[in-house]
């Protein structure tokens, strides 16, 4: 117990607390591994980077879609990758110590939230990581056609998905964006009754032949507020890898896809501008 307080102590006081454009940003040290860290925003868990091993992902959801990235390609090969929604550029720290020479392009909205980050936790110099401070659709709307292997969404704005990235005309950019064959995946969180899970999964059927979705049973029959990872793409996924991945993490995840995964939309329909919403607010307890 006094070792546990001391590195509380510790965390709190060597963190760094920061206003950025989306809220209050804190960093917070990892009493457990010597160079890692985490990012809040507002309280909410964002991030986590351990700048001695970026391989390392300590978020379930974000090891999630680390499985999505591993098979995006053959081990090793680079990759072309956008990320809409930097946080503390975990996810493309990954993929650049994953896979060697790949070229990135990253999408973050708040410029302030961006230099924390690179004076805070430099990155590689060595990582072809580009970081644009601009919209997500924006800046995916100036992605060259058919440039990306891997499209990674993980965009929130007080901890809530934007509207206008929730459209089947934002899955025509992705589209537009990706390489035959290439691999969209986002990161959605839904609660009960889960109607925002079920109308994205029905936006994206309508714009992508290849669909999975990997989350907690919990959160997929509608026990609790999380998260779930969408995979699409408009060439067959590699379903049973990921099945096996998802199923043999520390928390381990169930993937659904085919038949399963469109009567868990119980007939929702594709969202368009017209008529899209942000994602639900998580409740306070979640990040208790």
């Amino acid at each position: 117990m006094g070792r546990s307080r001391d590195n509380r102590r510790r965390a709190a006081a060597e963190a760094v607390v920061e206003a950025v454009e989306g809220g209050l940003a804190e960093l917070i040290p990892d009493p457990d591994r010597a160079r890692a860290w985490s990012l809040l925003i507002d309280g909410a868990p964002q991030s986590h980077v351990d700048l001695d091993d970026p391989a390392h992902l300590s978020f379930e959801y974000q090891r999630r879609i680390g499985h999505v990235i591993d098979l995006a390609a053959p081990p090793g090969k680079p990759v072309q990758a956008v990320h809409l929604g930097g946080g503390a550029l975990t996810l493309a720290r990954y993929t650049a110590a994953t896979r060697p020479r790949s070229t990135q392009q990253v999408v973050e909205r708040d410029a302030a939230l961006v230099q924390l980050v690179r004076r805070e936790l430099p990155l590689d110099p060595g990582a072809r990581i580009r970081v644009r401070s601009a919209d997500a659709r924006e800046g995916l709307a100036k992605v060259p056609d058919g440039w990306a292997d891997l499209i990674v969404a993980d965009v929130f704005s007080g901890a809530r998905t934007p509207a206008h990235l929730t459209s089947t005309e934002f899955l025509d950019e992705v589209r537009r964006a990706l390489r035959p064959g290439g691999v969209y995946t986002a990161n959605l969180a839904d609660g009960p009754p889960l109607a925002h899970l079920r109308a994205q999964i029905a936006t994206a059927a309508a714009r992508f032949a290849g669909l999975a979705l990997i989350a907690d049973p919990a959160v997929l029959r509608g026990k609790r507020f999380g998260n779930a990872i969408l995979v699409a793409s408009d060439s067959p996924l590699p379903l049973a890898e990921l099945t096996r991945r998802a199923a043999s993490d520390p928390h381990p995840a169930r993937l659904e896809h085919g038949a399963k995964l469109m009567d868990f939309t119980g007939g929702a329909a594709p969202v368009t501008d017209t008529s899209a919403v942000a994602s639900p607010a998580p409740p306070p307890s979640v990040f208790r």
